[in-house]
């Protein structure tokens, strides 16, 4: 099985839900409070038309997703995403080894994500799966950092580190 690019007009509204219950735990975690509140599947659809949305489905089941931007110098990956039930399985592992084989297609040295600074687990588990830190910021507004960023530079295909 293999991630699936959506398209503007695919409907976004299990896409949507999967985040909302997967980004859950967060709530009342993290200051400010996750852009997700922002999104809808509409605004998913847009996003889909102005970067990559990818999916992955077991049958009709959505069990992964996964937001990539292309950047200057980087591929931006966002809202990463595995359904309950089925974490623990590889599958983040496996949307990232997407993520790496888009940005080669593309040209792009490093993938990029930033993570809340309060979400020490998810710092960890980027670690594990090759990704350094390499910045904090901060949100409009906030005196201090409220996000940490990450880097995995990529080796050419076939080479491993």
């Amino acid at each position: 099985m293999r991630p699936k690019r959506l398209t503007p007009t695919d409907d976004f509204t299990a896409l949507h839900q999967l985040l909302v219950t997967a980004f859950a735990y967060m709530e009342g975690r993290i200051d400010p409070p996750s852009s997700l509140h922002r999104m809808t599947p509409q605004t998913l659809a847009r996003d889909a038309a102005q970067a990559e949305v990818w999916a992955l489905h077991d049958a009709d089941t959505l069990l992964a997703c996964m937001i990539l931007t292309p950047k200057p110098d980087h591929l931006y990956l966002g809202k990463l995403a595995t359904a309950q039930g089925h974490r623990g399985k590889g599958l983040a592992r496996q949307m990232i080894a997407h993520a790496e084989a888009r940005a080669r297609a593309l040209h792009l040295p490093t993938i990029q994500l930033q993570t809340r600074i309060e979400l020490t687990e998810n710092h960890t588990t980027f670690q594990r799966l090759g990704f350094r830190e390499i910045a904090s910021t901060a949100h409009p507004g906030y005196d201090r950092p409220t996000s940490l960023t990450f880097a995995k530079p990529l080796t050419p295909q076939g080479d491993h580190p």
